[in-house]
């Protein structure tokens, strides 16, 4: 059998690159898929495989070698499963924009929540600067202070006039990068900008919804001129969470883990109504930012209401 690395999902088959440059179009073996019944797709774009021919010759993947780690979110279309994004990443890359399409800080929140559980590293970039207004400015700057200060790397770049692109070049040299955002903030615009020889297929922003339109369909692996490689996904419309806890959510918001330690309840304080919580206290003087534990609040609610459906309908 020979070792490669999966470069291309597009369903039902999985385009593997070997150690020698060469590209293989490969099946996966029945089983493999019967013993990951949490995820509808038992490998993603990263997986480190071994690959042998089938009955008829063609390349079936056998073995799935143990990951680094993995990049899931909740299945848009099965809820109860969950959906291998991508696997053995060194970091992520987080694009979105203050305007066109109008910026879901939120959304922020939940991406976060899903690369801080594997310790993946995490740069948020906002797109298309030119044209921001100085509302739209003051508005980034209040970003960039609230997630550099909670050990996020933070960039202001245009696709268009090339402001910023040098720095995010210097920020994928090297390194295996999980490249995501929601539809229309120009994340194709953007990689074609650092790497004009990928040609990423670009969309536009839909008149009549005011949304971006979805132009990667499958996530695929895209080598680096420079070093380094890069793992384009699908936009994603929104982010749910069923393979979370309650404490999960709380130990993996990174100031509220860190000020939880002086909470009454310790480690298990869900910050909501408990006597004596620390973190309410710290969002009340300003040392926790009142607008990511709204959106704390926001997904702890819906994992916990998420949680107790699944229980009434067992």
């Amino acid at each position: 059998m020979n070792k490669g690395t999966i470069v291309k999902s597009t369903g039902s088959w999985y385009q593997v690159r070997f150690e020698d440059g060469s590209l293989q179009e490969c099946r996966i073996v029945g089983k493999l898929r019967l013993e990951d019944m949490k995820t509808t797709n038992p490998v993603a774009v990263g997986d480190e495989v071994m690959v042998g021919p089938d009955e008829e010759g063609r390349g079936l993947i056998r073995e799935v070698l143990p990951r680094r780690n993995c990049v899931i979110r909740q299945s848009p279309r099965r809820k109860r499963d969950m959906h291998l994004l991508a696997a053995n990443v060194d970091q992520a890359l987080l694009i979105t924009t203050i305007v066109e399409p109008n910026l879901k800080q939120g959304f922020i929140d939940r991406f976060l929540l899903m690369t801080e559980p594997y310790n993946i590293p995490t740069c948020i970039v906002f797109n298309k600067a030119d044209r921001y207004g100085d509302y739209d400015l003051d508005t980034f700057l209040i970003l960039k202070d609230l997630y550099e200060g909670i050990g996020y790397t933070v960039m202001l770049v245009s696709a268009e006039t090339g402001d910023g692109v040098d720095a995010l070049h210097d920020f994928l040299k090297d390194k295996i990068t999980l490249v995501s955002g929601q539809s229309g903030v120009g994340k194709s615009t953007l990689v074609n900008a650092v790497e004009p020889t990928l040609d990423l297929r670009t969309g536009d922003i839909s008149d009549h919804s005011g949304k971006g339109q979805h132009t990667t369909t499958f996530a695929e692996m895209f080598p680096l001129s420079f070093g380094g490689s890069i793992i384009d996904t699908p936009g994603i419309k929104m982010l749910a969470f069923n393979n979370l806890s309650p404490l999960d959510v709380a130990h993996n918001f990174r100031e509220i883990f860190e000020k939880s330690a002086e909470c009454r309840f310790g480690g298990q304080c869900l910050h909501k109504n408990e006597p004596k919580c620390a973190v309410k206290a710290a969002v009340e003087s300003g040392e926790i930012s009142p607008l990511r534990y709204m959106n704390y609040l926001s997904i702890l609610d819906d994992v916990e209401n998420q949680n107790a459906w699944e229980i009434h309908e067992m």
